[in-house]
């Protein structure tokens, strides 16, 4: 017992999706912060790339201009306040197309791994954030101990990569003072758009191991113990006694569109009081007969009442009554092994109506169903034939 307890307990079983969808509501989906930093700093190459030289030739005028002080402004300290705003305000516009690409590129890692979740459960104060416990076991767990790795991982690989950049264009920084401003600028330009690939690049070789890890150890936390899964099948699907009711509402509601469906019958076929059967023949669509109304007991005699009430005729014939009751459900096409019985019991009813009376028509016999279903039931009608 005590083994099956502690198996129950195990988080052994692989989440359901219901599991993973209340942990997206809750903001608990994988995420990699290298995927993130890598593409952030991937994005801020791309828009120096493309928005380098415009931004230096940009940043060269302002800077022009604003080293220029027209005389007026010595004596107007309101008018130095006032462009200077206008410079901050110039450097912004030249400045926001860089951060617009620059956000997209930090958004993209989220989008793909995880989706976009927003929810304020997480930025929510709860006391238990506090507890030093639950910080060191956080720390010392296999998530904290695999931060720790990473941690040292990019300093080493950031740091490696940084020297070895720096080396590489050591000549180049240190002749930016011999070019002129706009040469220098477009020059600088140039220089941090590779060193943010480069980087970008170090920082994928780290995400190339930090996203399978997250997304394993994400999974890991979404697993669930036997008894948790056996817990939400249970509210997914009802427990016993509430499906036993819906079962139960389901059964009325079919058996109340039965009972209409009855005065539409050609006949009811009975065995006689046990089972009860209603079958009706439409010559103009060319199918079979089809079943529109079955029951057994109580629910028999009603569908005789009904028949009898609006004039559709009955026909004793138990061992077909037990086999269409056995075979068929309600708007079924009858078996094609019983069609010849079915054809049978149907042209007599025909014909009776037609010459009104049965003085010389032949009544379908027991061999016209077939020997397999001749016995179905016989054990529960207590010698009623």
């Amino acid at each position: 017992m005590a083994d099956e307890n502690s198996s129950a307990q195990e988080k052994t079983e692989q989440p359901t999706p219901k599991r993973k969808q209340d942990s997206r509501k809750k903001g608990q989906v994988a995420r990699s912060r290298e995927l993130n930093t890598m593409l952030s700093l991937l994005s801020g190459a791309l828009a120096l790339a493309l928005l380098g030289g415009s931004m230096a030739d940009d940043f060269a005028q302002l800077f022009a201009a604003s080293l220029t002080i027209d005389q007026n402004m010595v004596y107007a300290q309101e008018q130095i306040v006032a462009r200077l705003m206008e410079v901050i305000v110039a450097a912004i516009l030249i400045l926001t197309p860089f951060f617009l690409i620059a956000i997209a590129g930090s958004l993209l890692g989220p989008m793909l791994m995880g989706g976009w979740v927003f929810t304020l459960s997480n930025a929510a104060f709860k006391l238990e954030k506090l507890s030093p416990l639950k910080g060191l076991k956080k720390i010392f767990s296999p998530t904290g101990l695999m931060e720790l790795v990473k941690t040292l991982l990019k300093f080493v690989f950031l740091s490696t990569a940084a020297a070895l950049l720096f080396m590489a264009m050591v000549d180049d920084i240190l002749v930016l003072s011999k070019h002129a401003p706009d040469a220098a600028a477009m020059a600088s330009s140039s220089m941090l758009t590779w060193g943010l690939v480069i980087l970008s690049l170090t920082m994928g070789v780290i995400a190339s191991f930090d996203v399978p890890f997250s997304l394993w150890n994400h999974n890991k936390q979404l697993k669930m113990t036997r008894k948790e899964v056996q817990d939400e099948m249970k509210e997914t699907d009802g427990r016993p006694e509430v499906k036993s009711r819906i079962k139960a509402l389901q059964r009325e509601i079919a058996q109340g569109r039965m009972m209409q469906d009855i005065p539409a019958a050609d006949v009811v076929i009975t065995n006689p009081t046990h089972f009860a059967v209603a079958i009706r023949y439409d010559e103009a669509a060319g199918s079979a007969p089809r079943v529109v109304a079955k029951g057994r007991d109580l629910i028999a005699l009603k569908i005789r009442a009904i028949a009898t009430e609006h004039n559709v005729a009955s026909y004793e014939f138990p061992p077909l009554a037990r086999a269409l009751y056995a075979t068929t459900d309600i708007g079924d096409e009858i078996p094609r092994n019983l069609y010849l019985a079915v054809a049978k019991v149907l042209a007599y009813i025909y014909q009776l109506k037609a010459s009104g009376s049965d003085t010389h028509l032949e009544k379908p016999g027991n061999d016209a169903v077939p020997e397999e279903y001749r016995d179905l039931y016989r054990e529960d009608l207590n010698g009623d034939e």
